[in-house]
């Protein structure tokens, strides 16, 4: 029995999308469930699931058209097998030539003399080229060959690539990073940005991780990572300062009573925004399981739209990259975000002693418009103090 295969609901705010390519081709087999094809939208990429066992009967949209939801795909036939392709015979393999044996030459013969002054040089009799009529190799001949020196063997010539012209490449954009274009543009000219820095000293995280890395491991089947710290210390500093989990709408303030953090994931396709909903009830093993889950999600391409919508708060980690320092964009609507970047041990002023810290810098961008400077540094701060002292994370201090 044929069946259709059509777009799928789109999302509430996504009027169309992009049939990235086809998965599948007429005459190959199906299974179900198995992806058909890729949609990309503004904002997530979607897949195409088949709804029955079967075979590709006919592609109606081609790769690159822009479709909506309910459009037809594709027709498959349900519970046929994919035509058979004709055996092919395996090749004689040729018989393979008996490998001719050299026959190896013979020692020169060393006379007394010649073999001692040989002993003395450390030649080697297969050394000697030069031997006499009766095969005899003389002293002056071994020392003719002890004092000679290795020709060296000639450098083969590289051959040199004649020059072609200088190509260029034009290919389109993709949705997801027109969309990201859009969103990084409207951030920058509809807020007033302003970038303040810290740095921050992880030698307590680093202890702590380094001490209950694996029984944590091994009690939640999560790893112990930094982000969870960060995620918890923003949220200490976000109730102290709500504004900056605030936003602007219009005239208006909006305060966020809730604290939905977004954590930026790099994928193949560009940069995604997850959002940890009410990360302020999520223990540390919740928060690192999140955005593990996320973040596969994201790279798979099976995240879910609702995923990347709303978000209070934002932290994006350039580190991983090997980023020192970096000024973050906003992402609008929200009213600030964190950075944070390379680990690195430099020489600090302890007690009066120089000893080598693990530092951190940590940058934070936010909207002039509705957080002031003052309030800004000092949230910052507070996330400072709260990673060079994670007791303050269980204390609420």
């Amino acid at each position: 029995m044929s069946l259709e295969i059509r777009v799928p609901q789109l999302p509430e705010s996504v009027s169309d999308a992009t049939l990235v390519a086809w998965r599948k081709q007429p005459g190959e087999a199906i299974t179900r469930d198995e992806n058909l094809a890729d949609l990309e939208t503004d904002k997530v990429v979607l897949e195409v699931p088949a709804p029955v066992n079967g075979v590709i009967k006919e592609l109606r949209v081609a790769g690159g058209a822009t479709v909506k939801s309910g459009d037809l795909l594709a027709i498959v036939e349900e519970g046929a097998a994919a035509p058979a392709s004709p055996p092919v015979a395996p090749a004689a393999a040729p018989a393979a030539p008996s490998p001719a044996v050299a026959k190896p030459a013979a020692e020169p013969k060393l006379g007394p003399a010649a073999k001692r002054v040989a002993e003395e040089l450390k030649v080697a009799p297969a050394a000697l080229a030069t031997a006499g009529k009766d095969g005899r190799a003389s002293k002056a001949d071994v020392i003719a060959a002890a004092t000679a020196k290795p020709t060296p063997a000639p450098t083969p010539a590289v051959p040199t690539a004649p020059r072609t012209a200088r190509a260029e490449q034009r290919v389109p954009m993709t949705r997801l990073r027109q969309r990201i274009a859009e969103r990084l543009i409207q951030a920058q000219s509809s807020a007033a940005l302003l970038t303040t820095f810290n740095e921050v000293d992880l030698s307590a995280i680093q202890q702590l991780r380094a001490r209950y890395k694996d029984a944590f491991e091994k009690q939640h089947g999560v790893k112990l990572g930094f982000m969870g710290f960060f995620v918890r210390a923003s949220i200490e500093a976000l109730k102290k300062f709500p504004v900056i989990n605030a936003s602007v709408e219009g005239s208006d303030i909006v305060y966020h009573e809730y604290y939905d953090i977004g954590v930026a994931v790099s994928t193949e396709r560009g940069l995604m925004v997850p959002v940890l909903r009410d990360a302020d009830l999520l223990d540390f093993a919740g928060i690192e399981r999140a955005i593990g889950s996320y973040a596969q999600k994201a790279r798979e391409g099976s995240i879910a739209l609702q995923d990347l919508t709303g978000g209070t708060f934002s932290i994006t980690n350039g580190g991983v990259f090997g980023s020192l320092l970096s000024t973050p964009i906003v992402n609008a609507p929200q009213s600030a975000i964190l950075g944070m970047h390379k680990t690195q041990e430099r020489p600090m002023v302890v007690n009066g002693q120089v000893v080598a810290r693990p530092m951190m810098y940590v940058a934070m961008t936010y909207d002039h418009r509705l957080i002031d400077g003052r309030e800004a540094v000092q949230f910052l701060v507070a996330v400072k103090d709260c990673l060079e002292d994670p007791a303050r994370l269980l204390l609420g201090l």
